[in-house]
């Protein structure tokens, strides 16, 4: 499902985003990528979506090899891809409802697709209920459910989730966890990439851990050791 090959990105010969990073996530897997700051995971999560190249290696996502993907199929692997950032991203103007269906909109979804997956994806994440309010009318917690509901809507194989509580408190981190567990019991890929050693150890699930650019650690039922 994803897989990198002898991968190697650097900024400057003193800057190394990963450094000859080789794994493999088969489909249905929930894999933690733990670190500091500046040990490579955000680069790893801007090579999975295609956000930069790697300069050596091979990086493959569902089958496809994106190492020199062409820039007019990045939308397309992205909507294979649903990735959820710390920082919500939700369009102050637009209601929960909304901000869900720009997502469909923007890809050429018709009407009929719009009214029918939107409920259903805030239904997932509890926000049902919600659908008319604005951003600023819910909870940190609740927008991040808001920002998971719109990573679904195109059905994604895997779901990439960048530090998705460094945000919220303990108990909109638990609820957050509690959705991408439930997500992942439909058979969807998670990948969480996190310094929240809390959440890892409760996780029990396969951990990968990066230090200076490198993998230095893959331990299934692992824990966060550094």
């Amino acid at each position: 499902m994803i897989k990198m090959s002898g991968v190697k990105k650097y900024y400057t010969r003193k800057s190394i985003g990963l450094d000859d990073v080789t794994f493999y996530v088969e489909p249905g897997e929930f894999v933690s990528v733990v670190g500091q700051s500046g040990t490579g995971k955000t680069t790893l999560v801007k090579l999975l979506i295609a956000e930069e190249k790697a300069n050596r290696g091979k990086v493959e996502v569902g089958g496809w090899d994106i190492t020199k993907i062409h820039y007019k199929d990045i939308p397309l692997l992205r909507r294979q891809i649903g990735v959820i950032f710390q920082d919500f991203k939700l369009l102050p103007k637009k209601t929960v409802e909304e901000n869900v269906a720009f997502a469909l909109q923007v890809s050429g979804a018709t009407h009929n697709r719009i009214k029918e997956v939107v409920p259903r994806v805030l239904d997932i994440v509890g926000l049902k209920h919600k659908m008319d309010s604005y951003p600023h009318q819910i909870s940190g917690g609740e927008q991040q459910r808001v920002v998971i509901a719109r990573s679904l809507v195109h059905r994604p194989k895997i779901l990439v989730a960048d530090e998705p509580t460094g945000n919220l408190d303990t108990i909109n981190t638990q609820d957050i966890i509690n959705i991408l567990k439930k997500i992942n019991e439909f058979g969807t890929t998670i990948l969480l990439v996190t310094h929240d050693r809390e959440i890892v150890n409760q996780l029990k699930k396969r951990v990968i851990t990066l230090d200076n650019g490198k993998i230095i650690s893959d331990v299934r039922h692992g824990k966060y050791k550094i």
